[in-house]
């Protein structure tokens, strides 16, 4: 398991991002205070506050699907 703080600023990027992960069979989380929600629906995101960073939780040990992962959102990681 690894964990991020990621911050996503507008609609445009809560969609990019739900995108970008949308190839991933693992599971993907998002963890705002004391709510997770899955980290590829745009429901749940929009749920959170998004007005600060959240925690971007990758659920696997493997570290090639990590790796890959932590490139296609590196860009919003804080």
């Amino acid at each position: 398991m690894k964990t991020f703080q990621i911050k996503l600023s507008t609609i445009e990027d809560v969609r990019n991002f739900v995108n970008k992960l949308s190839k991933y069979t693992v599971d993907l989380d998002l963890k705002s205070g004391r709510y997770t929600v899955d980290a590829r629906s745009l429901m749940g995101i929009f749920s959170l506050d998004l007005l600060k960073p959240i925690e971007f939780v990758i659920n696997t040990d493997d570290e090639k699907i990590i790796k890959d992962i932590f490139e296609d959102v590196k860009s919003w990681i804080v």
